[in-house]
């Protein structure tokens, strides 16, 4: 029988440890017909203060080592167990106290359910408004400091995420973690807040977007030319991909009739503790054979195993019907893709104001783009330089015929696009210091690139600065006196 410990970590703004239901006491209950012993001393529920403004995530990192390193059995590893804002906050902890220093962690399994890997859209409406969102809040003062992090584009989830992508953690490491993603992709109608209508997104589960909870993610760096020149005109029109790089395949798993949060179809808090809740088989069994895994090859074909019963699932959820006969409601369930662009200049400088425009098709033209594949755009509050995109990715493809086991079709064959490409003007494009519009043309190579189902792409555009000579110059001293007005100097057409 294997002895196994059990930290669970909750998400934002908890207050009470009751938020873990009764999930904890499920799997013990289940453990011994799984070849499992779990012992109630050996379940940690972990709590963490997220609804003060000067916490910020960082600390709540740092305050998880201390606990760990004073509280959890020495010399022996731990399945940890987390929801929603506890996903990025576990992954982070790792990064910090263990991936960059190389040390060997007490962690063996992550698995985190509905985690806002990517951050939430939910974020942005900041502490006031959250306030009236009833799927998130608990009648406390949400925390800003966290809020700050869990903002679409935030500088701290860049950052980890690019980190996870160019060097993350890989069950091949000696050092391993196994990392997997449970998540929903349903929506609690109850829960639903008519003044906020993220909070029944499609492709999310009414707080995290499936693609925000991934882990399989992509970076891109897009890289403007250096200036030419035509009739001393300076011109730098071409975007070119200088770096590409896919993260190493992380499990997921999409499981049926689940949201983020509420008592009905709360991942975390609809489990029952009873074995013969069958509801929730399916959520208990996926937690239990990521559990068992014990090696690279079980983790690849849990990954694999995973990777097939989501397509099952999402074809099968395709549909949502909500009502009754006399007011019923029709949802298509189409699959979604996040982009989150980021735009800096070749000194490492935030451009914040800039256009971005998307292109298709061989003209490379926005209009070839299909109808209502556009979702949602956010702009960071506080990086001003970060653009997040969401995307009917079904849509951009394009989708057979979608009907009714009844025969109703909901919606006619679409014809989607297999070529995709951006134009971007940024701000000055006058003056001492200013930028040169660019592009990259439509193609294949980026759209298979930049565009997954379910998934997340950073993409970090870098412009070349323009600087004119005319921001220093030298000038002769006059032999009689020291005097000379700069002050209407024009830029010129001469750059450095």
């Amino acid at each position: 029988m294997k002895q196994l410990i059990l930290v669970f970590i909750h998400g934002y703004s908890v207050s009470d440890l009751d938020t873990y239901g009764e999930l904890p006491l499920r799997l013990k209950n289940e453990a011994s017909a799984r070849g499992l012993q779990i012992q109630i001393e050996n379940i940690f529920l972990g709590r963490y203060i997220s609804f003060s403004d000067d916490v910020k995530l960082e600390d709540v990192a740092k305050a998880l080592e201390f606990a760990v390193q004073q509280q959890i059995p020495k010399d022996q590893h731990f399945v940890c167990i987390t929801h929603s804002t506890g996903g990025p906050l576990a992954r982070l902890w790792w990064h910090l106290y263990y991936q960059q220093t190389n040390r060997s962690c007490a962690m063996s399994h992550l698995i985190m359910l509905s985690p806002a890997n990517f951050g939430s859209a939910l974020a942005q409406l900041g502490k006031t408004r959250l306030s009236r969102v009833k799927s998130w809040f608990n009648g406390i003062e949400p925390g800003q400091g966290i809020l700050n992090w869990l903002e679409l584009g935030s500088s701290g989830s860049w950052e980890l995420n690019k980190n996870w992508i160019l060097n993350g953690e890989v069950p091949e490491k000696e050092n391993k973690v196994f990392s997997f993603v449970i998540t929903g992709q349903s929506i609690d109608r109850k829960l639903y807040d008519h003044v906020n209508s993220y909070t029944g997104e499609i492709g999310s589960d009414g707080v995290v977007r499936v693609c925000s909870a991934n882990l399989n993610s992509t970076f891109i760096k897009l890289q403007q030319h250096a200036p030419t020149f035509e009739n001393d005109v300076a011109r730098a029109d071409q975007l070119e991909i200088a770096h590409y790089q896919e993260s190493s395949a992380s499990a997921i798993r999409i499981v049926k009739n689940k949201s983020h949060s509420g008592n009905d179809m709360g991942i975390m808090r609809c489990v029952k503790k009873e074995t013969d809740d069958h509801k929730n088989d399916e959520l208990v069994q996926s937690i239990f054979e990521c559990i068992s895994v014990n090696n690279r090859d079980t983790y690849h074909e849990l990954s694999a195993k995973f990777a097939q019963e989501t397509v099952a699932v999402q074809a099968e959820l395709k549909i949502e019907t909500d009502g009754g006969l006399l007011n019923k409601t029709r949802y298509i369930h189409d699959r979604y893709a996040m982009v989150i662009f980021r735009v800096t200049d070749t000194e490492g400088n935030a451009i914040s104001d800039f256009d971005l425009l998307l292109t298709a098709g061989n003209n490379d033209d926005p209009d070839q783009l299909p109808p209502g594949f556009f979702a949602d755009r956010q702009r960071n509050s506080l990086n001003k330089n970060t653009l997040t995109y969401f995307f009917n990715y079904d849509l951009l493809i394009g989708t057979a015929e979608v009907k009714t086991k009844e025969g109703e079709v909901l919606r006619k064959k679409t014809e989607g696009i297999d070529a995709l490409g951006l134009k971007l003007i940024a701000h000055p494009d006058k003056g001492f210091i200013r930028y040169l519009p660019c592009r990259i043309r439509a193609s294949k190579e980026l759209f298979q690139k930049a565009l997954q189902a379910n998934r997340t792409t950073l993409i970090e555009i870098c412009l070349q600065r323009i600087v004119s000579d005319q921001v220093f110059r030298f000038e002769k001293t006059p032999e009689d006196k020291i005097a000379g007005d700069f002050k209407d100097v024009k830029p010129g057409n001469v750059i450095i």
